[in-house]
């Protein structure tokens, strides 16, 4: 049995577009909340009519990023690529709207364009965190959440990214390599890739956070195989009979109240459907069927901090396994630094170096004579020239792309420009 949700447009918009339409039309303004949107956004408060959105509890952001990526050695072409990415985010605040309290709607539509660097590379990892394997516009997420109990607990349904709140680290948020998002021992699982970017998948989320706003507990489960994969185009909801589930739950330290970055977590994942083993068989000759789970753990801290609390340096670490018998890595951790302010007068640019490194499982291992644990360097600068554009230089190196120590390694360096529009 299947039944499909197609989205050319997603059911919750005609409800969340009518909402937003008629705050527009009610509501003042406040000069402090027209000056924000002036100052931090290229398009200004829209003749007012922005900040009396945002008044009314409809706030809606649009960004453009644009990536240059030029491959210096290795891979199996030198090129310069352009990539670009635009987004467009509604958070609708209910209980502001229409006095449902502790009610809330969001959505998360993105379009991707331009080249694929990765295919000259072949990185088991990616090279850039903006690339998609099909450029098209979809919907990343779009859900209702209804918070109680003070805001200490939050129920979630929709479509729902788990990467949007699982598995993050804020520290990492500057670098442009993919696994300094999701994680590239969970990125690489299941049918269709996890519920991550650059869609999510039909599911619920759970979260509950202590009464001292100091430690958390969420759950996550979700469609096992997000969008449709013959089908890469748009947006799509398909609750297809064998798809199965996703489950995520992650625990955690992250004091509120505290300046800076200060976090400790605890998370694992499954999928309710099994998959092939990488090389046993079963009496017929057909593979084995296992599980596919892992778990993983992260931490990230302010080091050291300037006068002001939102300069100084901040590290963080992550580690993460998936099951040795069906993925090609079976385990990965990442590690990196950041600067806020490391410069005189350059008080909000932020300097990273960060590293990376996916470790081949044994069954993979034995089919791949060559195999070698992939390995990726980051070095970037991001500029904050004011407070809607930023112009970020990058360098990678990629040490046995594509998990082989038989290809060459790569260098490549890169451009991003930001503008919050």
């Amino acid at each position: 049995m299947k039944r499909t949700f197609e989205n050319r447009n997603f059911p919750l918009l005609p409800a969340m577009l009518a909402v937003c339409l008629g705050a527009m039309f009610s509501g003042a303004a406040t000069a402090e909340d027209s000056a924000f949107f002036e100052e931090n956004t290229l398009t200004g408060d829209w003749s007012g009519k922005r900040s009396a959105l945002s008044e009314r509890g409809v706030d809606i952001e649009f960004s453009h990023r644009s990536d240059l990526i030029s491959n210096l050695s290795g891979g199996a072409k030198k090129e310069t690529l352009w990539l670009g990415f635009t987004d467009a985010v509604g958070s609708f605040d209910l209980e502001k709207l229409h006095g449902w309290s502790g009610l809330s709607v969001f959505f998360q539509l993105h379009s991707q364009l331009g080249g694929k660097p990765n295919n000259n590379i072949d990185s088991f990892m990616g090279v850039d965190n903006q690339e998609v394997g099909t450029n098209t516009a979809q919907f990343y997420q779009a859900w209702v959440q209804q918070n109680l109990y003070d805001d200490s607990l939050s129920l979630l349904v929709g479509l729902y990214p788990v990467d949007a709140e699982f598995y993050v680290t804020d520290t990492s948020g500057e670098f442009t390599h993919p696994s300094m998002g999701m994680s590239a021992e969970l990125a690489q699982a299941g049918v269709n890739g996890p519920p991550v970017y650059p869609m999510g998948a039909l599911g619920t989320r759970v979260k509950y956070i202590s009464p001292g706003r100091t430690s958390y507990f969420q759950m996550a489960v979700t469609d096992g195989v997000p969008g449709d994969p013959a089908n890469a185009h748009g947006t799509h909801i398909r609750l297809d009979k064998g798809d199965g589930t996703f489950a995520i739950a992650e625990i955690g330290y992250a004091p509120e109240q505290q300046e800076g970055f200060n976090k400790a977590s605890f998370g694992m994942w499954r999928y309710s459907t099994r998959f092939d083993d990488l090389v046993d068989v079963d009496g017929s000759g057909n593979p084995i069927q296992r599980s596919s789970t892992g778990w993983y753990f992260l931490a990230e801290r302010t080091l050291f901090s300037e006068q002001d609390p939102a300069q100084g340096m901040a590290g963080f670490f992550r580690y993460g396994t998936a099951s040795k018998d069906i993925h090609d890595s079976d385990g990965s951790f990442s590690l990196g630094l950041r600067y806020a302010g490391l410069f005189d007068g350059r008080d909000e640019d932020v300097a990273g170096i960060a590293m990376t490194s996916s470790k081949v499982s044994a069954k993979y291992k034995s089919l791949n004579p060559t195999a070698a644990s992939e390995t990726m360097l980051e070095i970037t600068y991001r500029m904050q020239f004011n407070n809607w554009l930023t112009v970020q230089p990058l360098y990678q190196r990629i040490m046995n792309p594509g998990l082989d120590s038989a290809a060459k390694d790569v260098d490549l360096i890169g451009l991003r420009m930001e503008v919050v529009l």
